[in-house]
């Protein structure tokens, strides 16, 4: 199918934990006070290193900073909640394709209109709720044809994501209007669902959707050729990367690896949709290799309590692995 469109990596056992539970903030699941993660420390540690060579491009906003990873990409950052989302403004001569909405926290559909006087569309790379979080706010919107994304456009309650905005998980305080109190993911309706191998044609820039499910059911890659750039969602970012959850499956991750590898031929950086905006590809030849070294019990297992551990890779620094604590491959 072929579619035009109209106008640091060091984390600590206690973050991490921290980290889990705020992902699906499951109501029978909350980190013992002792393992909750001081987010002082969380915010000495900005900015991250990797920012510093990239151009920042001004805006008036307290909550996203925004920088230029490529000619027409533009990282849309939320440096000062304890996710790290990036979002991805990619623009072509005649339309702009925004590549994940963020939190929801703060209107980023302002920002992207400072940017760019293109007309926007947005197609997500996943739908967790961190990643949808500003989709209600754009009139068309490109999500997979699966089930999980047509369950998942129904938003999330104040008590599924209230920790998102709560004083542990914020380095400042949260823009105006906003609480922990009201704080929710708005419901939002996918206008055009699409598959594997469709193409958006932004003008002058031609991109390429791959499913590579695993992390979620629909999961994507997006792939520029010509530029040479392939954004990863979350099936690959620096640090620990998130297997856990229920709609997890190992036997489509490691499937998914290999097409990534693949499909890099040619791809001269990835963008991950988490902490930094700018990897090398040959990051993903190690990350397959660590994850077949996981599955056959060749790592550092980290106890986190909650029904979690944590994988490290020998010799690795730039990620790992957060599982379930249960034999793994995991029942699927």
């Amino acid at each position: 199918m072929f579619i035009k469109l109209t106008p640091n990596l060091t984390i600590s056992v206690s973050r991490v934990v921290f980290y889990l539970c705020l992902l699906f903030a499951l109501p029978s699941f909350s980190a013992p006070a002792d393992l909750v993660v001081s987010m002082a420390d969380f915010c000495k540690k900005l900015p991250r290193a990797d920012y510093q060579r990239l151009h920042q491009i001004p805006v008036e906003s307290d909550w996203f900073e925004v920088y230029e990873v490529a000619p027409g990409v533009s990282a849309i950052y939320e440096p000062y909640q304890w996710q790290e989302v990036i979002s991805y403004l990619i623009e072509g001569e005649q339309q702009a394709l925004l590549f994940d909405t963020g939190n929801g926290i703060a209107n980023i559909a302002e920002v992207v209109a400072r940017l760019t006087d293109k007309p926007v569309s947005v197609l997500n790379s996943h739908t967790h709720y961190d990643h949808v979080g500003g989709n209600f706010a754009f009139a068309r919107i490109y999500g997979m044809d699966t089930q999980f994304t047509r369950a998942r456009q129904s938003g999330h309650s104040n008590q599924d994501i209230s920790i998102e905005a709560s004083k542990q998980a914020l380095c400042r305080p949260l823009p105006d209007g906003v609480t922990q109190q009201n704080h929710v993911g708005r419901p939002f309706k996918v206008t055009d669902f699409i598959q594997d191998g469709d193409q958006i044609d932004l003008g002058g820039r031609l991109l390429e959707v791959l499913h590579v499910p695993g992390h979620t059911p629909d999961a994507i890659a997006l792939i520029d050729r010509t530029a040479g750039l392939m954004w990863t969602g979350d099936s690959y970012y620096s640090g620990p990367i998130w297997l856990f959850s229920p709609e997890t499956n190992l036997t489509a991750y490691a499937k998914s690896l290999q097409r990534l590898i693949a499909s890099s031929k040619g791809v001269k950086a990835l963008l991950p949709a988490h902490n930094t905006p700018w990897v090398s590809p040959d990051v993903l030849p190690r990350v397959a290799e660590g994850f077949q070294a996981m599955l056959g019990g060749n790592t550092k297992l980290i106890p986190l309590g909650g029904a979690m551990v944590e994988h490290q890779i020998k010799g690795e620094s730039e990620f790992s692995f957060l599982m379930r604590d249960e034999p793994i491959p995991y029942a699927e």
